[in-house]
């Protein structure tokens, strides 16, 4: 059993978003998972990647946005949940005023960050 408060985690800077992870295999004995949240500031559009190998699940708490998934474009909302498979070029940016705050779930565990397009 791990307990993590949300408040006790850090926020990690990551191109156009903050990263915390609360729950995940360096902090607990969570082997196949890791599980975080995401802020995106108003105005940030980071770009798309994939995850090779990496399930990834989201769910919208705040904010409005949109996420491009393959070719495709979904509505970001409070109440929304995605679910992207491995090998699919996605993405997400924020549209409107205020910060889009996401949970995330990756199995297995992802190094947050690692599968960002570098420049």
């Amino acid at each position: 059993m791990y307990y993590a408060k949300e408040q006790d985690a850090e926020w990690l800077q990551l191109p156009g978003r903050l990263w915390k992870k609360l729950i995940g295999p360096e902090n607990s004995e969570c082997q196949n998972m890791i599980f975080g949240m995401v802020s995106f500031p108003p105005g940030s559009d980071p770009g798309t990647h994939k995850h090779e190998s990496e399930e990834e699940i989201i769910y919208v708490i705040s904010g409005r946005g949109e996420t491009k998934v393959g070719d495709e474009i979904y509505p970001l909302e409070p109440g929304v949940a995605v679910y992207t498979e491995p090998g699919i070029e996605h993405g997400v940016k924020t549209l409107g005023d205020e910060p889009l705050m996401l949970i995330c779930v990756f199995s297995p565990p992802v190094k947050p960050g690692s599968y960002d397009k570098k420049k």
